[in-house]
């Protein structure tokens, strides 16, 4: 498949063509003005050849300028990742630590061509995905000498299909959208889908392990991986194709996750499934966000493995879904290849009834095969376009500073989880952020020991101030939900910035045991420094 030949964006996920318009970005500051009372223009987009930039500090060798490129465009366009406070530094155009060359490898003895020179010359090597990390995970590091980005953005094909096991082996520069239009034709479908999946990559998936959009059942790139292929410094890591082993630990658990220290992942085989034919879908509504958790809960501990299974608190739901910000809202949404739905929704339906969910049966939307639209009326439809109506950048430099972090704790510990996390979080907003911030949850995954809650935050900031407020919120934010026994990211990766939460949770051991297997592959410490480990 030929590579995008489009220029990527420098101030949002994706490209040029994603980017917001002009007219956009005015009614943002509109919407923002009328809530922090303050007027703001959008910032001036800079000129990308009028960005002042730190020369090269390395020579690209005569044999790789043909897919490596120290160019102005090509360093600016892999500096940042896809947090916002990356995108407001891109549209004020400080671009402090770029890589010193981007390379373009078209196959593997490219890759490998790669991989040698900057071992040999003590490069650091930062796999860029589709550069949509929210963690700081694809940027230079700051306290080494050169750096050199890896795009595989040529390395965009499966490479072949067993339609009998259902797998499929996907380089790992290929697009969302290029998997799935690749798979049409067959019937299949990945059925892997983050909120960045029309710009983020399968081997960006595997690396930081990625989670899907749907709530149950395979909710992580992990359930989908059938092998893994990665070059190390030392050589290639490739694990045997299998639909399990119980033969020791799994080499592609050391895989994925490993966010670029290990390796460069080439390709893996994934498994796939028939693209769903019968769908159902329905909004619960709930006067009190606890008790549509326990109906949450309830419906999960069931097993019926509904695709869509996520609460919205009342804030959430009026902010995200149009709703009267006393009520809380239940989405619920199943699909099948093979099964109608209906029996399944309806079970579900009665377990949120019996915990006070109020839904009218007019409201419960099944397609039997018919392929009418399920899920886009009323307010599951508002939540809906807005879920998928991400658009990175739009409200950068306006004025308001927002946010999201997430987690997951086990269902026994959820209430006491979510006071402790809101009175944390919430003081902490209220002191950098004054009275106007808010604080919002909406479970984004749910398992049958637990939920994944995951927590928006907003209020007016000084203009200039972002970061050292957002500092203070993160901060606050990570120390709550360490201390209160959650996980310091569910879907979002560790990078850079969750290092030292990362370092808290897991087991001393473990840790040193990770850097033995980074020192073994990585003698020379060149891949992703400062990602996961001290540099």
């Amino acid at each position: 498949m030929a590579a995008r030949k489009e220029r990527r964006s420098f101030w949002t996920w994706g490209y040029q063509s994603d980017e917001p318009s002009e007219n956009e970005r005015r009614a943002a500051a509109e919407r923002i003005s009328r809530r922090t009372g303050r007027v703001s223009e959008p910032p001036p987009i800079p000129d990308v050849d009028a960005i002042k930039l730190r020369l090269p500090r390395l020579k690209i060798p005569e044999k790789l300028e043909e897919f490596v490129s120290a160019s102005q465009v090509e360093r600016i366009t892999h500096t940042h990742g896809g947090h916002s406070l990356e995108l407001l530094a891109a549209l004020r155009g400080i671009f402090d630590n770029p890589p010193d060359a981007v390379a373009h490898p078209r196959n593997e003895d490219e890759l490998e061509a790669v991989l040698e020179w900057c071992d040999n010359s003590e490069h650091a090597v930062i796999p860029y995905g589709g550069g949509t990390s929210v963690v700081w995970g694809v940027n230079a590091p700051l306290d080494r000498d050169t750096a050199v980005t890896v795009d595989l953005d040529e390395m965009n094909t499966m490479l072949e299909l067993d339609e009998t096991s259902r797998a499929g082996r996907f380089q790992a520069g290929m697009l969302g959208p290029d998997v799935e239009a690749t798979l049409k034709p067959h019937g299949l479908t990945l059925r892997h889908f983050p909120q960045s999946f029309p710009w983020s990559t399968v081997g960006g998936w595997v690396a930081t392990r990625s989670g899907g959009h749907y709530a149950t059942n395979q909710t992580h790139i992990d359930d989908f991986v059938e092998s893994t292929r990665m070059l190390t410094p030392k050589g290639w890591f490739e694990s045997r194709r299998l639909p399990g082993s119980g033969a020791g630990p799994s080499p592609d658990r050391l895989v994925i996750g490993s966010e670029g220290t290990l390796g460069l992942i080439s390709d893996c085989w994934l498994r796939l499934q028939k693209r769903p034919v019968y769908r159902a879908t329905a909004g619960v509504a709930f006067s009190s966000w606890q008790a549509g958790a326990e109906a949450v809960r309830h419906i999960v501990q069931t097993k019926l493995w509904p695709a869509n299974l996520r609460i919205l608190d009342p804030l959430e739901a009026a902010n995200a879904a149009g709703m009267d910000g006393e009520t809380a809202l239940l989405i619920v949404g199943f699909e099948s290849g093979d099964v109608r739905q209906g029996e399944n929704m309806r079970a579900a339906i009665n377990i949120a009834r019996e915990f006070g969910g109020v839904v009218d049966d007019d409201d419960v939307h099944i397609d039997d095969g018919g392929g009418s639209a399920t899920g886009r009326q009323g307010a599951v439809g508002a939540w809906r376009d807005a879920f998928i109506g991400v658009n990175a950048g739009l409200t950068a430099g306006l004025g308001l500073l927002s946010d999201t972090f997430e987690t997951a704790i086990t269902w026994d510990q959820w209430p006491a989880f979510d006071g402790e996390v809101r009175e944390r979080v919430g003081r902490a907003l209220r002191e950098t952020l004054g009275e106007d911030a808010q604080l919002s949850c909406r479970f984004t995954h749910v398992y049958a020991d637990g939920p994944a809650p995951y927590y928006s935050f907003s209020g007016p900031v000084e203009i200039g101030g972002e970061m050292e407020r957002w500092q203070v919120i993160k901060n606050a934010a990570v120390d709550a939900v360490i201390d209160a026994g959650g996980t310091v990211t569910h879907h979002h990766a560790v990078g850079r910035m969750h290092r030292d939460g990362w370092e808290r949770q897991r087991p001393e051991l473990f840790g040193e045991v990770l850097r033995a297997a980074k020192h073994s592959l990585d003698p020379r410490g060149i891949l992703n420094p400062g990602v996961l480990f001290d540099s």
